[in-house]
């Protein structure tokens, strides 16, 4: 954390005072978002698969039908939460890029097109090609079909499901492992990222990055005070205690930057918030990995910054397609520091905005990770405290 913060002051120091001549240090920010590139697709794939395989099926039906549809609600207005407290507050108002700067703006595709191309005819290409959608749509498929297999009464397949799943967590170990390296070379890539960027173009991305960071933490603070609150009572949760019972795993989160690393805090959390055991043992390893409403909210907000800087509009059908795009890259995204970048990358390939931006916010990803991690977790338990109201209705009226 303090490396990361570090290499971005240094930036900064370097980009004020030496200005254009920081160029040289550019390439070390391109291969920093090179290796971006490199690791988004096997580290959405393979957490996805196990995020599918952390239930049984007998569980998953009943839990998994309340739940899972409470992700996917709660993230697309995260995103919708997003996308307006940024047009309002309009975070990359002003900001242009340097002449010499060579943006790649890819194609944008129409609504229809993204949800008909979620399924792939070749799903080498799709990999390939790097269509999160595509990616996210095999990977819950792929993970489902393991889930039946590990859980089989036929012993064949259920020994080949289990062989699966070790090799698929092993292959998720790998990839998170290789991400922590990557996140070793952050410190480097963000200071050459920062130097090159602020050099070309001064104070002017500095306000900007700030205004970045304080439209981030106002939509934050909205999904705590206004949004969770009001579904918690809708579900007739008690707010105030509930805050109370999570406040724990809440510092953790913003502390660590990790929804997976705080998921032991969390489930002692859970318990004394009143959960059942049985729910939050499910729903919230799960919840760690699919669940992100707080990267949901920040993909919302770097969209409209993207947009802000290179003068593009969005049409209320682009804005659409991206509540639809950033909820399914959120749901893919890993609760681990860093993935939020990742996120980006893929809505913003997916949106057809300059995938180079991403770098402008790389460097104060940290301060942006802690409160953004602290909306996924605070979700998380919502989510499973909604399931266990439920749940509690549901075993009350079976009594009677």
């Amino acid at each position: 954390m303090l490396k990361i913060t570090s290499g971005f002051i240094l930036g900064l120091i370097f980009g004020l005072t030496l200005e254009t001549t920081n160029e040289v240090f550019a390439p070390l920010g391109v291969i920093f978002m090179n290796l971006l590139k490199m690791i988004v697709i096997p580290l959405i794939f393979l957490s996805l698969i196990v995020a599918v395989n952390h239930s049984n099926p007998a569980d998953l039906g009943r839990i998994g039908v309340k739940v899972f549809p409470i992700y996917v609600i709660t993230t697309a207005i995260s995103v919708a939460i997003g996308l307006i407290i940024a047009t309002l507050l309009q975070p990359g108002k002003g900001v242009t890029f340097s002449n010499d700067i060579t943006l790649t703006i890819p194609e944008r595709q129409g609504f229809l097109d993204t949800i008909i191309n979620m399924v792939p005819t070749n799903i080498f290409k799709a990999f390939a090609d790097g269509h999160i959608l595509s990616v996210v749509f095999m990977a819950i498929i792929t993970g489902l079909a393991i889930l039946y297999m590990t859980h089989s009464t036929d012993n064949k397949q259920q020994k080949m499901g289990n062989t699966l799943m070790t090799f698929v967590e092993a292959a998720n170990e790998a990839t998170l492992k290789i991400l922590n390296g990557i996140l070793e070379y952050a410190p480097i890539g963000i200071f050459g990222i920062t130097a090159a960027t602020i050099g070309a173009q001064g104070i002017d991305t500095v306000i900007a990055l700030g205004k970045f960071i304080v439209t981030s933490y106002l939509g934050v603070i909205l999904l705590l005070v206004v949004f969770y609150p009001l579904i918690l009572k809708l579900w007739g949760g008690k707010v105030i205690q509930f805050y109370k019972d999570i406040k724990e795993s809440m510092l953790t989160a913003f502390v660590t930057c990790s929804s997976l690393g705080t998921l032991p805090i969390t489930l002692k959390a859970a318990k004394t918030a009143g959960i059942d055991d049985r729910i939050a043992k499910l729903t919230l390893p799960i919840g760690a990995t699919v669940n992100m409403n707080g990267t949901a909210l920040r993909l919302g907000i770097a969209v409209i910054f993207a947009s802000e800087i290179i003068g593009v509009s969005l049409s209320p059908v682009d804005l659409v397609s991206i509540v639809v795009i950033g909820t399914l890259a959120a749901v893919g995204t890993a609760g681990v520091p860093g993935a939020g970048l990742i996120a980006m990358a893929a809505v913003f390939t997916q949106a057809g905005l300059p995938i180079e931006i991403v770098a402008l916010t790389a460097g104060i990803n940290i301060l942006v990770d802690m409160i953004f991690t602290l909306g996924n977790v605070t979700g998380d338990l919502v989510a499973a405290k909604m399931v266990d109201l439920s749940e509690r209705r549901y075993l009350a009226k079976q009594k009677q």
